[in-house]
């Protein structure tokens, strides 16, 4: 599996932010980060983090 393609866990993008499980879940829900669902895991593809990142940065500047 290549990086971009690599999914990611809730807590792993708690750890990569240090935010909250609850925060994560908030910008899954207001589609501010993008996420699959396989079975009942929920999974974030790692070129969804970097947009999201990216775009903040773009919002703060």
């Amino acid at each position: 599996m290549t990086t971009d393609a690599e999914l990611l866990t809730v807590p792993e993008v708690m750890a990569r932010l240090k935010i909250s499980r609850s925060t994560v879940y908030d910008l899954i829900r207001t589609r501010q980060l993008a996420s699959i669902t396989i079975g009942r895991a929920r999974r974030i593809p790692t070129h969804a983090l970097t947009a999201l990142v990216h775009h903040q940065l773009e919002e703060a500047a």
